[in-house]
C-alpha cells in the first residue's frame, strides 16, 4: 500500500478545490514554519523617499503571485496569505520600505505577468524566470539562480539523465513557465532525429504537477531544483531528483521581482534587496527553507543573457 503524505493530500485537495492553492508546508515533515517570520528592519527613511507617490499615499504595495511555487511562495486557500521564502523576505522589504506589502494569487504565470504590465498590480516579489523575451514589457530585479532538473519516482524508473533522455517519455510542466518551451523544444528535437515526441503535459501550478508524476500519469516533472527538491523531501521517499548538475536546455538561470518595464520601484526593490543580503538577513531565510544553493551575492536587473 502506498504512503499517504500531507503533500499527496494537499495536492488531491488542489484538484478537488478547482485550483485553489493549499497551504503546503502546514503539517508537513520537514517543512519549515508555516507562518511568516515576524519582521526585523525599521524603516529606511531613503528607500521610503524614492518610493512613487501613489504608493506612499495608499501605503502598500501589492505584490502578485500565481499560485504555490514552494519553497518560495506557499500560497494560502484564501487568495491572499503566503509563506516561504519570499513571504519571509516580503515581511523584512516591508519593513524596509515603510509600507505594507500585500499578497493577490492569481491563475497563471500570463496572468501575472500581463497584470503587472497593465498596472493592476505593483509588482510580483517572485521569484519568476527572468528571460530576454519576458524583459520587453517588464523589468526583473533578480535575487535567485537557479537550475532545471526532473522529479521522477523512486529509482529513476525511466532513467532520465539529462533532457536528451525523455523523448517518448511523459513529461508535466507548468503552464507557461519556461520549462514547458524547452521541453516542447526537445520534443521537436527528438521527432527530429527519428524517435517519439515527449507528450507535453501542461497544468497550471506546481502542486498539480507533481501529482501527475505521483499518481503515474506523467514519467517526470520537469522544473525548478527547489520547488522540485521540496517536493522530494515531502513524498515520503517516493521521488528523487533526476538531471542535476546538467544544462537541460536552459544557460545560466535567474529568477526574481518583477515590475512594469521602466517602473521606479525597481531600483528601490533592488537596493532593498540588496541590503538584506549585505546584513545576512538574505542567508538566513534562504538556508531557512533549504535554498541556499541557489543565493546570489549581488541583486541585478534583468540578469538573463541577451541573444
Amino acid at each position: 500500500m502506498r504512503k499517504t503524505t500531507p503533500a499527496v493530500v494537499a495536492a488531491a485537495l488542489l484538484l478537488a478545490g478547482c485550483g485553489a492553492n493549499p497551504p503546503e508546508s502546514e503539517g508537513a515533515v520537514g517543512a519549515a514554519s508555516s507562518a511568516p517570520a515576524a519582521a526585523t528592519h525599521a524603516k529606511d527613511q531613503a528607500l521610503y523617499d524614492r518610493l512613487p507617490d501613489k504608493v506612499k499615499t495608499a501605503g502598500r504595495l501589492v505584490s502578485v503571485n500565481n499560485g504555490s511555487f514552494p519553497p518560495y511562495e506557499i500560497a494560502g486557500t484564501d487568495g491572499k496569505s503566503l509563506t516561504g521564502v519570499t513571504a519571509d523576505l516580503s515581511a523584512e522589504l516591508s519593513g524596509l520600505l515603510g509600507v505594507k506589502i500585500e499578497h493577490v494569487t492569481v491563475d497563471g504565470l500570463p496572468s501575472l505577468l500581463t497584470g503587472i504590465k497593465a498596472g493592476r498590480y505593483d509588482l510580483a516579489l517572485g521569484p519568476v524566470g527572468d528571460f530576454p523575451e519576458r524583459q520587453v514589457a517588464n523589468d526583473f530585479v533578480d535575487w535567485v539562480q537557479e537550475f532545471v532538473v526532473f522529479a521522477v519516482p523512486k529509482g529513476n524508473p525511466r532513467g532520465i539523465q539529462s533532457i536528451a533522455d525523455t523523448c517518448g517519455l511523459r513529461i508535466s510542466v507548468m503552464s507557461g513557465g519556461s520549462a514547458e518551451k524547452v521541453i516542447k523544444g526537445q520534443s521537436a528535437t527528438c521527432v527530429k532525429d527519428g524517435k517519439q515526441k515527449i507528450e507535453v503535459q501542461s497544468y497550471k501550478d506546481q502542486p498539480t504537477s507533481i501529482l501527475a508524476v505521483r499518481s503515474n500519469r506523467a514519467d517526470a516533472f520537469f522544473s525548478s531544483q527547489a520547488p522540485l527538491t521540496y517536493f522530494t523531501q515531502q513524498s515520503g521517499g517516493e521521488l528523487e531528483l533526476a538531471g542535476t548538475g546538467k544544462a537541460n536546455g536552459f544557460d545560466d538561470l535567474y529568477q526574481g521581482a518583477v515590475v512594469a518595464k521602466d517602473s521606479p520601484l525597481r531600483e528601490v526593490v533592488k537596493d532593498g534587496f540588496q541590503k538584506l543580503i549585505d546584513d545576512g538577513t538574505y542567508e538566513k531565510v534562504m538556508k531557512k527553507w533549504g535554498t541556499g544553493g541557489n543565493m546570489i551575492k549581488q541583486a541585478g536587473v534583468n540578469l538573463a543573457a541577451q541573444s
